[in-house]
């Protein structure tokens, strides 16, 4: 036989030295919790220069089956991000960028995911060996460490409920890119989050929310009048500690402002929204735009409070959010009046699109909780952060209360 993957001579494939390291490796890293195996394989990996070109291989595989299982490039990220170390999150991304190639078609989400991690697609050949970053891990023995750490988390990730089409399998619509009104509302919510003057992020914010408002009506009827075959889809958004919980709490406030649901697995860090495509851009757009106004307007409050004399706590900050999140979406279900009925033959279209956005809910998530929000209990948070919701001023749509939502509870995936 000859060296590398050749064929023996009864015709089978053949194994070279670095393929059986591996899977030493991985039989004494990945299957157990302790440190002692973790050392075992990552020296036996550290021994063999050879494995590096299959423990890439390997490594991409991995991926792969994880798309299969329901997730995405920015999830898998996140749940890195939040496990191990900022050395196995570049690992990571550089994992994405060798796999993703592997696909054709992408898809659509895809191609933003990738450009916002930096994970640029670079085809692996079969001999293309996983590169070590000196300035990560200085020997082989820590990177041999660092590659298993991550092999192991990327094989313990649970199942999930897909959102969108696997990579390679062919896209039932044509995908034009991101259309122009949502470029426009990305660019009016920039400026909010950038400019120093509240009375400035206040008049963009609105005119954002106008325009998010008009574009999903527009969509709709659209939509209702050429009998396009249009069904609700979903899409992931993070939801990062601290604060999570208050944090999806506002998610929910503005993914139910905009027609759509959001279900909470805090487990795993995310929130699945469900809606139809337009909508579920202007809530990702949205909620990563008030998080940040929320923030800043937080840090403010803090800062202030603490020239008074008073020590600000984790439980005034969690009673910011949370006073936020409530009024944010008292002042979005407000305005939805004032945009609807300017549009009075949408009303029936929305509503028939919130009655399939429900059903898909039900279909994906059968089982669900409400999840109260706790450790709201300082009254000069809930009061800075109500305040902070009035200067937001959004001018922009919603619906009536929220069924089975009162303030301070959102939806949280049974798994």
């Amino acid at each position: 036989m000859t060296a590398g993957h050749g064929r023996t001579a009864d015709g089978g494939h053949g194994r070279d030295a670095g393929e059986d390291t591996v899977d030493r490796a991985f039989a004494a890293a990945l299957y157990s919790d302790d440190d002692t195996g973790l050392d075992t394989g990552a020296s036996l990996l550290a021994a063999d220069p050879d494995a590096d070109t299959e423990l890439g291989r390997r490594g991409e595989d991995l991926l792969t089956t994880a798309w299969r299982r329901g997730w995405q490039p920015a999830d898998v990220v996140r749940m890195v991000r939040r496990e191990l170390t900022d050395a196995q999150e570049r690992l990571t991304i550089l994992l994405i960028g060798r796999e993703t190639p592997r696909h054709d078609p992408l898809p659509p989400r895809w191609d933003g995911q990738l450009r916002a991690l930096g994970a640029r697609p670079a085809a692996s050949a079969p001999g293309d060996p996983l590169p070590r970053a000196p300035r990560d891990h200085p020997d082989r023995f820590s990177w041999a460490t660092a590659v298993l750490e991550l092999y192991r988390l990327l094989l313990r990730l649970p199942a999930v409920e897909p959102v969108g089409p696997l990579p390679g399998e062919p896209l039932t619509m044509p995908f034009a890119g991101e259309p122009r009104t949502l470029a426009r509302i990305r660019a009016l919510l920039a400026k909010a989050e950038a400019t120093t003057f509240p009375e400035e992020a206040e008049a963009l914010s609105a005119k954002a929310q106008e325009l998010m408002a008009r574009h999903s009506v527009d969509e709709a009827l659209l939509a209702a009048r050429t009998h396009a075959k249009d069904v609700p889809g979903a899409c992931r958004i993070g939801v990062d500690a601290p604060y999570e919980t208050a944090k999806a709490v506002l998610l929910d406030t503005v993914a139910t402002a905009n027609h759509c649901r959001a279900v909470w697995n805090g487990d795993l860090g995310f929130s699945t929204v469900v809606g139809f495509a337009s909508d579920l851009d202007a809530v990702e757009l949205l909620y990563t735009s008030l998080l940040v106004q929320g923030t800043t307007a937080m840090t403010r409050a803090e800062a202030a409070q603490r020239a008074a004399g008073r020590k600000r706590t984790k439980t005034f900050r969690q009673s910011f959010l949370a006073a936020y999140a409530h009024r944010v979406g008292d002042r979005l279900t407000a305005t939805a009046r004032e945009v609807t009925s300017t549009v009075p033959e949408s009303l029936p279209v929305l509503a028939a699109r919130e009655v399939a956005v429900a059903g898909h809910v039900d279909s994906m998530f059968p089982r669900t909780t409400s999840t109260r929000l706790r450790g709201v209990t300082d009254a000069a948070g809930w009061d800075e952060g109500t305040r902070a919701g009035d200067s937001v001023s959004l001018r922009g749509r919603g619906r009536g209360d929220r069924a089975g939502h009162g303030p301070g509870r959102l939806t949280d995936g049974d798994d």
